[in-house]
C-alpha cells in the first residue's frame, strides 16, 4: 500500500512528539519537518529522537524557498506550530495537499486566512486534536440538547506556566453558548491539560471529563486526521465531522 506522505510544521515539545508518532505509523511516511529556529540538531528528526532511522529532513523557515514544496511534495501538512505559519505555505496547498491544523490559538486574520483556503484544500481544524476532548465535544452538546435547563460550568486544567484560558475550553463554551465566566481555570504542577464540563440538575449531577496523561495524544489525533482528511473534496472539516459520521455508522440501534 502506497504511504500517505506528511510535512510536519513545528518541532517543540508537542511536535517531536507527533513526528514520533508518525515515523512509527506503518501507511505514513514523514517526507520532512520544518521549524522556526535555525537547525542546530541532527538532520533528520528520526535521529534526534533516538529512533535511529534517517526519517523527517529537518528544515528552519530560512530554508523554505519557492520551490521547497515542489521538490519535496507531501499529500498532508500538518502544523503544530504557530499562527503565522499558514502564511509559509498557502500558495501550495491544494486539491493533492490537504492541510491539518492543531493551532491552539490563531490571530483573527491568520484564522481568515486558513478558513479562505478551503475554496482550493481539504482543511482540517481542530485546536485541540485529542480524539477523547473532541467525544467530549460531541456528548457535551448531546447533553446540552437533552437537558437544556441544565446548569452547566466548565473547569479547565494545565500545567502552571500556561496563562491564557485553554483555546479548547472557549471553544467549548462557544459550542454550548456559555459565557467567558462559565469557565473556570486551575494552574497547577506539569498537568498536560484537563477539560472538565458539568451539567447540575435539579436532583443529579453529570460530569463529562477528559484528560491527556501523555502528548503523544496529539500525534495519535493526527493520524487519525490526517486518514480522514487525505481523500476529501476541498473544504473546511473538523474532528467532530469525522467522529459523528462514526458514531452513526457504529452505534448499534436495539
Amino acid at each position: 500500500m502506497e504511504k500517505i506522505r506528511v510535512g510536519l510544521f513545528g518541532f517543540g515539545r508537542t511536535g517531536k512528539l507527533v513526528a514520533e508518532e508518525l515515523i512509527h505509523e506503518p501507511n505514513m511516511e514523514l517526507v520532512w519537518v520544518v521549524k522556526k529556529s535555525p537547525n542546530s540538531e541532527p538532520a533528520f528528526a528520526g535521529q534526534v529522537l533516538r529512533l535511529h532511522v534517517d526519517e523527517g529532513p529537518i528544515y528552519s523557515i530560512d530554508d523554505l524557498s519557492e520551490t521547497f514544496f515542489k521538490e519535496k511534495p507531501v499529500d498532508v501538512i500538518v502544523d503544530f506550530s504557530t499562527s503565522t505559519a499558514i502564511r509559509l505555505y498557502k500558495d501550495y496547498i491544494g486539491e493533492s495537499t490537504a492541510v491539518v491544523s492543531a493551532i491552539s490559538h490563531y490571530e483573527p486574520d491568520d484564522l481568515a486566512l486558513l478558513t479562505s483556503c478551503k475554496e482550493k484544500a481539504a482543511i482540517l481544524y481542530s485546536p485541540n486534536i485529542t480524539i477523547g476532548i473532541n467525544l467530549l465535544m460531541i456528548i457535551s452538546q448531546v447533553l446540552e440538547k437533552v437537558t437544556p435547563h441544565a446548569d452547566i460550568e466548565i473547569i479547565e486544567e494545565h500545567f502552571k506556566e500556561k496563562e491564557s484560558v485553554s483555546g479548547t475550553a472557549k471553544k467549548i463554551a462557544d459550542m454550548l453558548r456559555l459565557p467567558p465566566s462559565l469557565i473556570h481555570s486551575i494552574r497547577v504542577g506539569k498537568t498536560i491539560g484537563k477539560h472538565m464540563v458539568i451539567f447540575g440538575l435539579p436532583n443529579q449531577t453529570i460530569r463529562i471529563s477528559h484528560e491527556s496523561t501523555n502528548r503523544a495524544a496529539f500525534g495519535q489525533g493526527a493520524i487519525f486526521a490526517i486518514n480522514r482528511i487525505v481523500h476529501q473534496q476541498p473544504g473546511l472539516y473538523s474532528m467532530e465531522q469525522f467522529l459523528l459520521k462514526m458514531f452513526h455508522e457504529n452505534i448499534p440501534v436495539y
